[in-house]
Order: C-alpha cells, then structure tokens, then sequence
C-alpha cells in the first residue's frame, strides 16, 4: 500500500497453491493472516487465525484460494464482518458462471470482486506465478500484487472472463495428457514404452504455429481417413486391454465434421 503502510491480506485456503502465495506476499512486505480448516503447515512469516471472522478485519485484500466446490462458502463463512471496500479475489477453477455468481453475492456486501485464474502451478513460482483477471476489482488487483512481484495480467471488466480463458486452455492440456496417457499404456503393453515416450517429446519440442495449422487444416483434407485411422487406432488399443476412451472420442468427434 502506499505512505510506507504494508498491504493487509486475508488468505482462505493454504493447501499447495495457497501457501505459496501466502508466503510470497509475506516475503514481498504484505501483512499476510490465513485460514484454513485442514492441518496443513502455515507459511512462513503469515499468521494464523483459528477463525475466518478474526481474519478478515481491517484487510485490504481477501484472497479464497479453494476448490470450486467450496468457493460460496469460503465468501459466506465471514461473511457478517468481511470489510466494505475490499478485494475479494477468488483463485478457483471455476466456471464463469460461478464466478459471476460470486460477484454477485461480493456486491451484496460492498466488496470489489476479481476472477483470478492462475496460468501455471504455484509451486517453484509462488507470488511470480502468472494469473489472468477479470471483474470489477480486476485492475486494482493487479497493481497491488504486481507491485509485491506478482505477474498479473487483466483481461476484462467482467467476472468469468479470466476462467473462461484458463477453461479453454484446459481444454487442450488436460486433453493430450489425457490422449498421451492413453497412447503410453498401450504402448507400454506393446514394449514400445521408451519409442512412444521419445517420440512424443519430440512432437512437443518440435510444434509451432505450423504444426497447428497443419493438423487443422489437415483434418478437412482428409477427414474419412483420419476418421478410418482412429479407428484402427482403437482397435489396437482394445486389443491389448486398453480402453480407448479418447481415442473413439477423437472418432466420433471427426465423424461429426462430415458435411451434411
């Protein structure tokens, strides 16, 4: 904060992604209090509350790092004494309907709402890791945390924004782990483990925007072939015992682009 008075943040949830941030902003000079229910270890340098309500008083920020499942309740489990004029940043994966959800109730009670959706693991980044944001307290948000080291950038003016932008990504890595998992096991109970691995990482090392055009593009070109290519695919996979879960969903999906 500025005239030499430190930032007073409230951290709900110091499990992995929340200690690290917790601890970095300590680091960076920010008066840093947690909660959290779990046993977990409390970051150096933050203190710990045994309730949330003690926590929140007089804080600038207020930051739930939890799961989706537990975001509504992390914002009303203080919800009586969480300070008008504050930031409320939520760091869930969550659907942008949730988040605006959540905006909704954090208007309720006078508080700047900001969808944080973080780009990379916390561990090994800490404060640094980078994070998109969105909603109405997006902009404040991320001055106050690039100024303590942060690597925020802002998106939009509403919430969802950022976490529509974090989903989507999803979509794509969690997606080829998926497909590379997949591939790995059969090619493990084919004795092709090490080639499938180094040719995999090959791919990755190799990809451009080219490659991309190129498996789009390519797709159209010669859909009923890729279609008859997957499966085979599956065929080999079920013949060795694996389930061909995305493959036949790769199937399916080309089948689907056939013209009308």
């Amino acid at each position: 904060m500025s005239d030499g008075v430190p930032l007073r943040v409230a951290v709900f949830g110091i499990g992995e992604a929340g200690s690290g941030i917790a601890a970095g902003l300590a680091a960076a000079g920010a008066e840093v209090g947690a909660f959290d229910p779990a046993e977990v270890p409390t970051p150096d340098g933050v203190s710990r509350f045994e309730s949330p309500s003690e926590l929140v008083k007089r804080r600038d920020l207020i930051m739930a790092v939890t799961a989706a499942v537990d975001a509504q309740r992390a914002i009303a489990q203080a919800w009586d004494v969480l300070p008008r004029g504050a930031l409320y940043a939520d760091l869930s994966t969550a659907p942008p309907t949730l988040k605006e959800d959540l905006a909704d109730t954090a208007a309720l009670r006078g508080l700047a709402f900001v969808d944080v959706a973080l780009m990379a693991p916390v561990p090994g980044r800490g404060l640094a890791t980078p994070a998109l944001v969105s909603g109405p307290g997006a902009a404040d948000y991320a001055r106050l945390i690039n100024e303590l080291g942060g690597n925020v950038e802002v998106v939009g003016e509403e919430p969802g924004e950022a976490a529509t932008r974090k989903l989507l990504r999803s979509v794509v890595t969690k997606g080829l782990t998926a497909v590379i998992m997949e591939a790995m096991a059969a090619a493990e109970q084919k004795e092709l483990g090490d080639w499938m691995w180094e040719h995999v990482v090959e791919f990755m090392e190799t990809a451009d925007a080219s490659t991309v055009e190129r498996l789009i593009e390519g797709t159209e070109l010669h859909l009923e072939r890729r279609i008859v290519e997957m499966s085979s695919a599956a065929g080999l996979l079920e013949s060795v015992e694996v389930d061909p879960t995305m493959t036949r969903a790769t199937e399916e999906f080309l089948k689907r682009l056939r013209p009308d």
